[in-house]
């Protein structure tokens, strides 16, 4: 058997009331019952905005692609979006050669990249451009400023509900 009684909303006659009737013991019922508290909804994929940023994506689609990325990857694109979407390759590569929870050798930094290559083929809109974009000249990781926010909105929703990341 479990008993949860909840102490934020039940009263202690209510608590004690519904430890002798687990009991088998008849309780003087008390008073008057509080109303269980609706049920929030919990925010989900279908709560973000199917409206186009630009080029087709939109915040789902950007959500889709997060989800679907490896942790590693997810936190690269997280920290470059962190940066305004604009980070220098030596930056990405020094930040997580000693990440505490990702950490990834700086060979192996491009083949994790790959990986959103992959999934935006996959899960993203037709004939756009890549949604990280490398700059070889510069040696700078862009992502489109109309992106950024988007991509913000999908981590929100990643930290409110990790159940729906790939893990």
């Amino acid at each position: 058997m479990q008993l949860t009684i909840d102490t934020e909303t039940d009263t202690y006659e209510q608590a004690m009331a519904a430890v002798q009737a687990a009991y088998g013991l008849r309780p003087a019922v008390p008073g008057t019952w509080p109303a269980a508290p609706a049920a929030e909804p919990r925010p989900g994929p279908q709560d973000l905005a199917d409206d186009d940023l630009g080029n087709g994506w939109t915040d789902r689609l950007l959500f889709s692609v997060i989800a679907s990325l490896t942790p590693k990857a997810r936190a690269v694109l997280r920290h470059i979006t962190g940066r305004n979407g604009t980070a220098a390759y030596d930056d990405v590569q020094q930040h997580f050669a000693s990440h505490p929870t990702h950490p990834i050798p700086l060979n192996q930094i491009g083949g994790t990249l790959t990986s959103l290559a992959a999934v935006q083929r996959r899960i993203g809109p037709t004939g756009t451009n890549q949604l990280l974009q490398r700059d070889e000249h510069t040696r700078r990781y862009r992502i489109d400023p109309v992106l950024v926010e988007g991509l913000r909105r999908a981590f929100t929703l990643a930290d409110t509900r990790p159940s729906l990341l790939r893990r």
